[in-house]
């Protein structure tokens, strides 16, 4: 299921699924048929799974026939980014592709060894935005701005020292985030400044839940800027694999309902070619992995 969160046209913010060209309020969906379904993503996460597969049914068996008021053509709603408020930051994977570990000892000052752990950091709730919304290029601020397509995994169900092979049932979905990068406001080695920012995590434009997705190791990722392709590679080069990645940071960190682990991108960021390239106002940047969507946002001078 595509699930989404998006502002109606009376500004009101609802949880829906995309069925087609539609967006489909899950909530008004329920009381249709006398049932209760949570009106936010992160209390339809909290729920039990459940309660997913009773709005997948509610879908089958309406088919076409969508009760007044529940369906609503995805052109006519805004799409905000699927979980437009994280309740903690989301944990960022750096140096996770090896051929970004080359590009990046080349240009940055990291090393050229592989990992031998996963590189965790974090983007604070606040740097959240969704499909269409401007990323913000403060040139008071920086001169460096990078783009950086990645696939994220949103966790379902709370991890605490979770096992490799255990850690895939606590998955709940994935989407596609772009992990914006101040690349000249690193400070002493620590990336949160450089990578935090406001707006410096478009997500979306929708959370595709895991049973949709077999194979999260086996999918093209990519991102253009301007039209021009930028990134282009398949998540089965991950360094360190996603059941890897939740073994780790569960091992010290619980993981929540809600969480969200950004995977780490491949090489063609901007600070790795040759000559570097930086984003602009007036760039619009598309990304996508493959079964989750493409995600669009524009550069905009603050």
């Amino acid at each position: 299921m595509k699930l989404i969160t998006y502002r109606n046209r009376h500004l009101e913010t609802r949880l829906g699924a995309v069925v087609g060209n539609l967006a489909i309020d899950l909530e008004k969906l329920g009381e249709v048929h006398g049932l209760t379904i949570p009106g936010s993503m992160l209390e339809l996460i909290d729920a039990s799974r459940s309660v997913l597969r009773r709005c997948a049914a509610l879908i089958a068996e309406t088919g076409d026939a969508w009760p007044l008021g529940v369906a609503t053509p995805l052109e006519n709603v805004k799409l905000l980014a699927p979980i437009p408020r994280p309740r903690k930051n989301i944990f960022g994977i750096g140096l996770n592709y090896v051929e970004h570990v080359a590009e990046s000892s080349r240009s940055l000052d990291t090393s050229a060894d592989l990992p031998k752990q996963p590189v965790v950091f974090s983007k604070p709730p606040t740097a959240v935005i969704g499909y269409g919304d401007a990323i913000q290029h403060d040139s008071k601020m920086t001169k460096q701005l990078d783009w950086e397509a990645e696939l994220a995994v949103i966790i379902g169900k709370t991890a605490t020292r979770i096992a490799e092979s255990d850690a895939m049932s606590h998955v709940f979905g994935y989407c596609v985030l772009n992990d914006i990068s101040a690349r000249d406001c690193r400070r002493a080695g620590q990336w949160i400044f450089s990578k935090g920012q406001d707006t410096y995590a478009p997500m979306g434009p929708f959370i595709v839940t895991a049973d949709e997705i077999p194979d999260p190791h086996n999918l093209e990722i990519w991102l253009t800027v301007n039209g021009v392709e930028k990134q282009k590679s398949n998540t089965r080069y991950m360094l360190f694999k996603i059941p890897h990645l939740i073994a780790d940071i569960s091992s010290g960190i619980t993981l929540e309902p809600g969480d969200i682990i950004a995977t780490g991108t491949p090489s063609g960021v901007g600070a790795g070619r040759t000559p570097q390239e930086w984003l602009r106002p007036g760039d619009v940047v598309e990304l996508g992995v493959e079964g989750l969507g493409t995600l669009r946002n524009p550069v905009v001078a603050i």
